[in-house]
């Protein structure tokens, strides 16, 4: 038997929902943030342990990540969502347009969430911040949600972020 077979095979993500709505008009009412996350976050629960907990879980997760677009998209383009599942996980992946320069502020924050000093980035930021910024954000998801971030870079003018949520294994 040789090493490839050797190695176990990684399940693939099974695509559960998607949106896709212009960014101008998801950008008209900050209260978008709220009804798509709990909207979505009703229908992908209902088969999983406890759905009234996972959907709680997994809207503040989803509310959370579109706050970031919605402090960081520009009105020009769509907003897309999708969500996909893996056993115990939830992916999300969000694109949204951006400004030329808030690329690179994302790349940076997505960083951030894998450094060693990201729970003392988080607390410090909590602790004198009085609106959390896209930063924090990102960091509350990482550490309080136990998600893996990541960016895909594949549209020069937009930014997708891929968010991996183990909630099925979080302990409230």
């Amino acid at each position: 038997m040789n090493a490839a077979q050797r190695q176990p095979v990684e399940t693939k993500f099974e695509p559960l929902l998607q949106f896709e709505m212009e960014m101008g008009t998801f950008l008209s009412d900050w209260h978008h943030c709220d009804q798509l996350s709990t909207y979505v976050a009703r229908m992908i629960s209902h088969n999983r342990t406890d759905p009234v907990r996972h959907s709680n879980f997994f809207s503040s997760a989803l509310n959370e990540l579109l706050e970031v677009s919605f402090r960081g998209g520009s009105p020009e383009g769509r907003i897309g969502c999708a969500v996909y599942r893996q056993g115990p996980n939830e992916r999300v992946k969000l694109s949204f347009p951006c400004p030329p320069g808030h690329r690179q502020f994302f790349q940076e924050a997505v960083a951030r969430t894998h450094r060693n000093d990201a729970y003392a980035r988080y607390l410090d930021a909590i602790s004198t911040d009085l609106a959390p910024s896209r930063e924090v954000i990102l960091l509350d998801l990482a550490i309080n949600f136990d998600a893996s971030i990541r960016l895909e870079e594949d549209k020069p003018r937009s930014v997708t972020i891929v968010v991996d949520l183990p909630l099925e294994g979080i302990v409230s």
